[in-house]
């Protein structure tokens, strides 16, 4: 099984129909179908479920589809590395990060980086901090920008920044309408809440509560702040989000910081430390932390 297999089968499995994916592919349908089968034999398994009309992935070729998605990035990348040895600082820098405090520190490093470096590309990609981090270990991501907890043995980092958490309250609730910028933690036990959709986050968010009697009434669970930021809007409950540095919350939202005790969330910027930093992502790192030295 070779990449030019593989490029095949993506374009089979895409196309769930091998007429139009040797059409795609500049070539004849018989080789195309020839080289599937030769790929299945190899393997040992069924890729396609050909008893009806449209080809329809098995189990093993979505397996196989996920992978070979995988593979095809990961050669991309090695391309694109190798065309930055030989060309200088150039190329693609493939950054995850998640979201809150994240687009914001990332846009100002991006911005200085590109001022000095400004034939380099990015490709950014946005999630959880588990969803960062697993990708960052296939080898997609070169550089990512994450919020504690997560694997110090695995992960080299910096320390970017410790920011407050707060509560995003509905502007006609009582909590909205007390005098202050602050909302005691106690306070939040009894309403409808809204977290951030990471498991080890919502553990550490109860872990809060520990000592009250009841349970914590949580009515949503997502990782996009702006989602969260509108459903709190609309009256759906509170959000319980780390601080944004915006300086705008729209209309019908007051935004509170948690106090008594205060809770705080910890951002770095973290790379595989068992793999080697591409050139690119070295210098970025050093502007990174000259950045935050500033």
């Amino acid at each position: 099984m070779d990449i030019r297999t593989i490029q095949y089968f993506l374009e089979v499995a895409r196309e769930c129909n091998i007429t139009r994916a040797a059409e795609n592919l500049h070539m004849a349908q018989p080789p195309l179908s020839r080289q599937m089968h030769q790929l299945e034999e190899e393997l040992g398994v069924e890729l396609f479920d050909r008893s009806k009309k449209r080809l329809k992935l098995t189990e093993e070729g979505e397996l196989l589809k996920r992978r070979g998605e995988e593979i095809v990035a990961l050669m991309e990348k090695a391309r694109e590395e190798v065309g930055d040895l030989k060309n200088g600082i150039s190329g693609t820098l493939y950054i995850g990060t998640v979201e809150g405090r994240g687009p914001q520190l990332l846009s100002q490093w991006i911005s200085a980086f590109h001022r000095e470096y400004p034939h380099v590309h990015y490709e950014l990609w946005n999630g959880s901090t588990d969803d960062v981090v697993e990708r960052m270990q296939k080898g997609l991501l070169d550089l990512a920008l994450i919020a504690e907890p997560f694997d110090h043995e695995r992960l080299a980092y910096c320390d970017v920044e410790t920011t407050p958490w707060v509560a995003m309250i509905p502007s006609d609730h009582p909590l909205a309408k007390a005098e202050g910028n602050t909302v005691p933690l106690q306070s939040l036990f009894t309403e409808t809440l809204i977290l951030p959709s990471r498991k080890s986050r919502v553990r550490e968010i109860e872990s809060w509560f520990v000592g009250y009697e009841g349970k914590l009434n949580i009515v949503c669970e997502m990782s996009s702040f702006l989602n969260a930021r509108e459903l709190t809007r609309q009256g759906v409950g509170i959000a319980i989000f780390p601080k944004v540095d915006d300086q705008y919350t729209p209309a019908g939202i007051v935004e509170k910081e948690i106090v008594d005790p205060v809770k705080t969330v910890e951002y770095k910027l973290v790379w595989d430390s068992q793999k080697e930093l591409t050139m690119l992502a070295r210098r970025f790192v050093e502007q990174v932390k000259q950045c935050l030295q500033a």
